[in-house]
């Protein structure tokens, strides 16, 4: 150990140490504003158009190749679908940027309650455990065969 002088004053190299030591920590703080901002960017979801029949029917056969569902009901504002296969009901909805596809039954889906405008679909699934779909007059909730919901 070298003896330090008394008196406070710094030595030569104590001063050149501590602008390097200056200099270290504005790069690092710099450093991590950078990951911090390109953190946040890389959550910021890229827009997906709305569902439409032709889109509707695509994402199914994607989502569900062994499935062939009897009818489709496409949520209000396109950002979600429900569909019947036999007592299955196909759920597909957009989180994110991405889509969720989940089944349950059918009757379960009928009874879903509406609130809001809003049609919930409880999925018993931690990780998506409930589907909200947008109903509207044109889009009503429990969807019937005569009502506006497109062949599959």
């Amino acid at each position: 150990m070298t003896p330090r002088r008394a008196g406070g004053h710094s030595g030569p190299g104590e001063k050149a140490n501590a602008v390097e030591d200056l200099y270290v920590l504005i790069g690092s703080a710099v450093a991590v504003g950078l990951m911090v901002a390109v953190a946040a960017w890389a959550r910021i979801a890229r827009p997906t158009a709305p569902l439409d029949a032709a889109s509707a029917r695509a994402l199914l056969a994607a989502e569900f190749p062994d499935r062939s569902p009897t009818f489709t009901w496409i949520s209000a504002d396109g950002a979600g679908l429900v569909a019947r296969d036999g007592d299955q009901a196909l759920v597909l909805y957009r989180l994110g940027d991405s889509w969720v596809a989940r089944t349950l039954r059918w009757e379960d889906a009928l009874a879903a309650p509406v609130r809001g405008g809003v049609v919930r679909l409880a999925l018993r699934d931690p990780a998506a455990p409930v589907a909200r779909l947008a109903v509207s007059g044109v889009n009503p909730w429990p969807p019937q065969p005569s009502d506006e919901a497109i062949a599959a």
